[in-house]
């Protein structure tokens, strides 16, 4: 049987705690307090800790005392109201904080969301694993020829097998540089009886960017929302959309309510232009298609969402 981690341990005495509060709390999410969800194959992702449920939003919009109105119909009808109007402030004051286990390479593509308070493992201060994220075969695709930044199509094989060995063994490199300048052996021990080694925030330059890095995330609702809108959208790239998905079962979990407007207003909604919406009318009116002003990419989906 595989020994249990520090870490794990942690954890685990962490999950036992019970405390009394006041404050709002939400069952479904005290349920999945600090558990794991494993993301890739070395990542994961876990709440730590969160602030406000549903009613705090009606609450902060009304500015009243207490848990807002008591009919859940008149709470739902506000949140999708704030949600359909774009209203942030009432969602600013909820608030959840994550610890994330990622590909530095999706760190990287993550952190460009700057409205969040991060605090990021050292690699200056501690020594890195040896883990090292290696997409499955069936995520290793061809640069897409119509997304400069997405990846489309097939590879056959053979392909997959060599780019995958060819990332594996950069990887090997990397960490066995990274283990030598640190004059460490594989268990991460010091060589005994030989040089200190090169220092860690120098090592760390040869650590290639699939290695793994960890954070605690906070984030208010508004914003996460936001980026929730972006990472689990279908065009997202799939490293970091894993993650998102995951997010989005515990933003349901978290604030129902929320959840459900969010869907609704937002991710299976749409943003019409004015040219558009101009469109739009001439075919309702039945004067024919009139597609003058209106972008390509945008007139190619509304014809594939109204089928016209």
């Amino acid at each position: 049987m595989k020994k249990k981690s520090k870490a794990q341990i942690e954890i685990e005495q962490l999950r036992k705690n019970n405390f009394s509060t006041k404050r709002a709390t939400v069952k479904n999410l005290e349920k999945i307090l600090y558990k794991s969800f494993k993301v890739l194959d070395y990542g994961f992702i876990r709440v730590v800790d969160y602030m406000g449920d549903d009613s705090s939003i009606v609450q902060a919009a009304r500015v009243s005392y207490g848990k807002g109105t008591k009919k859940l119909n008149q709470d739902k009808s506000l949140i999708n109201y704030l949600i359909s109007h774009r209203h942030s402030t009432p969602f600013e004051m909820n608030e959840i904080k994550f610890h994330v286990k990622l590909p530095i390479f999706v760190a990287r593509q993550w952190i460009r969301h700057r409205t969040a308070n991060v605090n990021e493992y050292s690699a200056r201060y501690s020594i890195l694993d040896k883990e090292f994220y290696i997409p499955k075969h069936k995520d290793l695709k061809p640069q897409s020829k119509s997304n400069n930044q997405g990846r489309s199509g097939k590879l056959s094989l053979d392909e997959a097998e060599n780019y995958s060995k060819i990332i594996k063994e950069n990887s090997r490199i990397g960490f066995e540089n990274y283990s030598k300048l640190l004059n460490e052996n594989e268990e991460g021990e010091k060589i005994e009886n030989s040089r200190e080694g090169l220092a860690r925030e120098l090592s760390r330059m040869t650590l290639p960017l699939n290695a793994y890095t960890q954070w605690y995330w906070k984030i208010d609702l508004h914003n996460l929302m936001h980026f929730l809108s972006l990472r689990f959208d279908p065009h997202a790239q799939f490293e970091i959309r894993v993650y998102a998905e995951i997010m989005m079962d515990i933003l349901k979990k978290w604030v129902p309510l929320t959840h459900n407007a969010f869907v609704t207003n937002r991710l299976n909604a749409l943003t019409i232009s004015s040219d558009g919406i101009k469109y739009l009318k001439s075919l309702i009116n039945g004067k024919g298609p009139t597609p003058k002003g209106i972008s390509k990419r945008e007139l190619d989906a509304l014809k594939k969402i109204f089928n016209c």
